[in-house]
């Protein structure tokens, strides 16, 4: 378990003359370096001790990313939850309609698919007959139906460079700008939905209006197109983390704190995750527009020399060792299906359902297929598209959604 030693962070919020706005700004400053420098700290050090000190072959990444849970602002008790490496996407010809494949091979996308999985597993504890294991879980019951995080439990996202999409594509390319501002914060170009490119790196602004993908275009030769990760932290910010099967469970999950190693500009940054959904309103109940810390680390990042690899790593607590998935198939280089893929999740998910139907936030019967079961998560589809509507009406473009027959799939298929 990487932790922070207490000595090495001291008192994390000075103390304010109680008096003085200016203190309390400078005084929540301070703190605010002193966890993103933590967070960025414990994520590369445990990188480094997956990969022997850097010297595996499986070291070798462009983009490292990972989630850090604090006990409110405390950091001396930090622990690493997940790191992943990844910067592309699967070849569509690789398509899985039983859920087997990894579409999207970002780093930041990855450690958002460990930590749910992570959150699987602590929800497993709680429910867990040994007392010891209940007490371990981050999980509480709710007043009303379901679970919701123990008190003060937070999530930090790192990400060893600004995400691809809306806050990347204007990032500078050089230390000391990030004081300068947006000279063109208006431009049309600004907070426009991007996608990936398939097999490949850099993104596209998408058409204004709707695309449909089908599984056979694809198959024929169309570009599989997927959403940005500037665009899905966006909808994280608005949906949570936790995605829609576990919202069966939990409330909305949302970020603390997003932290870059390099090419961070708060204005880019801050238009990317929020600013240009900031009109959103008409949210189902106990959804809401997060706005997290974001921040920047006192020592950037070395820009990752060489071409990217085309593999991408994972590793959660309680893993023995990191996942290699190779990219472009989003399956091991055995042809194995990741630990994190729909089919390994949704079975977590399954297993979970029959086992507290009588407490679900989302009372439905054992739905028939993955599609089915996401869709019946009704108040997470609502804020779902209700963000989407909002990007339209902005004029920021249309989200494009996969082919509908990777998720039409059961665990007998």
């Amino acid at each position: 378990m990487s932790r922070i030693n207490s000595s090495e962070t001291g008192n994390l919020l000075p103390e304010a003359c109680g008096c003085c706005v200016a203190c309390h700004i400078s005084a929540v400053c301070v703190w605010s370096q002193v966890l993103a420098d933590a967070v960025s700290r414990l994520v590369v050090d445990k990188f480094s001790e997956l990969t022997d000190n850097f010297t595996s072959p499986h070291a070798r990444r462009k983009v490292l990313a990972g989630v850090v849970m604090t006990t409110g602002t405390d950091v001396k008790e930090a622990q690493v939850i997940c790191v992943s490496t990844g910067t592309k996407c699967i070849n569509g010809e690789y398509m899985s309609d039983r859920g087997l494949a990894l579409n999207d091979c970002h780093a930041e996308i990855i450690a958002r698919r460990s930590l749910i999985r992570y959150l699987y597993t602590q929800l497993e504890h709680f429910l867990s007959s040994n007392k010891e294991e209940q007490q371990k879980s981050i999980f509480t019951r709710c007043d009303k139906r379901g679970y919701r995080l123990r008190d003060n439990v937070l999530f930090h996202l790192y990400i060893s460079t600004s995400p691809c999409g809306d806050a990347r594509i204007f990032s500078p390319h050089e230390a000391g700008m990030e004081d300068q501002g947006d000279r063109h914060p208006n431009r049309k170009a600004r907070g426009q939905l991007r996608t990936k490119i398939e097999s490949g790196e850099g993104t596209i602004p998408v058409r204004t209006s709707n695309t449909i993908q089908t599984w056979d275009g694809v198959l024929q030769g169309e570009r599989l197109l997927t959403m940005s990760c500037s665009d899905k932290i966006a909808r994280w910010n608005v949906v949570g983390i936790q995605g829609s099967l576990m919202s069966y469970f939990t409330e909305p999950i949302y970020f603390s704190s997003i932290i870059l190693g390099s090419l961070y500009h708060a204005d880019h940054l801050s238009r990317a995750m929020y600013q240009r959904i900031a009109d959103i309103e008409d949210l189902p109940q106990q959804f809401s527009l997060n706005r997290p810390l974001l921040s920047g680390i006192s020592n950037a990042e070395a820009r990752q020399p060489g071409k990217a690899p085309n593999f991408s790593v994972n590793w959660a607590v309680g893993d023995l060792a990191l996942e290699v998935i190779n990219a472009t198939t989003g399956k091991d280089d055995m042809g194995r299906a990741s630990r994190l893929c729909k089919h390994a999740l949704y079975s977590r998910w399954v297993r979970l359902h029959s086992k507290l139907s009588s407490t679900l936030r989302i009372k439905v019967s054992k739905p028939s297929s993955y599609h089915d079961a996401k869709q019946a998560a009704v108040e997470y589809h609502n804020a779902k598209q209700t963000l989407i509507k909002v990007f339209h009406k902005s004029g920021l473009g249309a989200w494009v959604k996969k082919p509908i027959e990777q998720d039409q799939f059961s665990l007998n298929s």
